[in-house]
């Protein structure tokens, strides 16, 4: 498991031709969530909330932030990407942060905490790729609320409007309970109480 660095982060959203069949909307949707339709064709996504991370005429990419994957020591994880600190204490939840790119990691954080190469999404939330950051948690240095995440959500130019356009997600405003706090198990249908109808 390798920490993606910050260049990538950028670079990640998968080629795609674009879409000429979808007019496009110049809202940006990063910093909400994209909550998955009942209805939802992939399975990879189905009951799925997704923080969107970027959102722009290249694409888009989101963390899944509703399926945890494991709890394991902190040691263990700054172990695996390389970063090993046997003073390390505490454990973590790892999410499933998407079908693309497992190896991937993100840390989905509040915004009060950063570094050089901290990506803001929205003033409140904020993203670290850094695998310095896992050391700060593990010390107490880190940031007040984060997620970490393996893997993410990719879609190429117009994609994700296509998909908007058949109604496979619901949007809703992020904010940190529903980021971080809530249950894990309830956050799809919390997320949906609070959709927007329309992008």
């Amino acid at each position: 498991m390798y920490l993606l660095l910050t260049a990538l982060l950028w670079a990640a959203t998968p080629e795609a031709a674009p879409r000429t069949d979808v007019p496009r909307k110049p809202a940006s949707l990063a910093g909400q969530l994209l909550i998955a339709a009942p209805t939802m064709p992939d399975p990879r996504f189905a009951g799925t909330v997704i923080l969107m991370v970027r959102h722009d005429r290249s694409g888009a990419l989101g963390i899944v932030i509703n399926r945890p994957a494991e709890e394991r020591a902190l040691a263990d994880v700054l172990k695996a990407v390389g970063a090993d600190d046997p003073e390390a204490s505490g454990s973590v939840r790892l999410f499933a942060g998407g079908p693309v790119q497992q190896e991937l990691g993100f840390v989905v954080h509040s915004a009060e905490y950063r570094r050089g190469d901290t990506i803001d999404v929205d003033g409140k939330i904020a993203v670290t790729a850094n695998r310095e950051i896992l050391r700060d948690i593990a010390h107490g240095q880190g940031p007040q609320k984060s997620l970490i995440a393996f893997g993410y959500a990719g879609w190429g130019p117009g994609q994700l409007e296509g998909e908007m356009a058949r109604q496979d997600w619901f949007t809703a405003r992020a904010d940190l309970g529903l980021v971080f706090d809530l249950e894990r198990s309830r956050l799809w249908d919390e997320a949906m109480t609070r959709r927007t109808r329309e992008l």
